[in-house]
């Protein structure tokens, strides 16, 4: 696989998991998943965390792999190689994954005393890779093995906190978020 197929693979096979915490983001707010429960002295997750942000945020990953599959035939051909469509517990794991790695990320923010927003480096950048992974190759394990060779895992990792702070920049700049990361 080449380096620039490898590269576009990647990039295609997580924007179901991109996307959902930026969605969440724009779909935000309501009532908090943690419903203002405690632990010790801080909030389980905190305001930031809703149950619409949530939906939304799911929602959003699953439509794009709606529309990526529609996409896919046509997008390959131009390419040459070809590129995923989303089973749908697919899109599903990459989805959901991305948003339950981002609320496990809350809590492990608030256990370690970081209030919301506060900068948790590594963790900020690849929460949702670490759970949208092992979740889509739980729920459907042939689609993983297909589309996520190690090459394509490690360009992943090394891809995504250069999107995430990039994103994260344009973000704040725009006015849509209260801090930088």
């Amino acid at each position: 696989m080449a380096v620039l197929e490898t590269v576009v693979i990647a990039f295609w096979a997580m924007i179901p998991a991109y996307v959902p915490n930026n969605a969440a983001v724009l779909g935000g707010g309501g009532r908090p998943i943690d419903g203002g429960r405690t632990m010790g002295d801080s909030r389980l997750l905190g305001d930031g965390k809703t149950w619409r942000g949530t939906a939304a945020g799911i929602a959003a990953g699953l439509v794009l792999a709606g529309v990526l599959t529609v996409l896919a035939e046509n997008v390959s051909d131009v390419l040459g190689f070809a590129v995923p469509e989303f089973a749908p517990l697919a899109a599903v794991g990459l989805a959901a994954g991305a948003m339950l790695g981002d609320i496990l990320a809350s809590f492990l923010k608030r256990r370690t005393g970081r209030r919301r927003g506060a900068m948790f480096p590594g963790l900020d950048q690849l929460d949702f890779v670490v759970v949208s992974l092992p979740l889509t190759a739980l729920l459907a394990p042939d689609w993983f093995r297909e589309w996520f060779s190690p090459a394509v895992i490690l360009v992943i990792v090394v891809l995504t906190p250069v999107l995430h702070v990039t994103t994260n920049m344009i973000a704040y700049k725009l006015g849509l978020k209260n801090e930088p990361w």
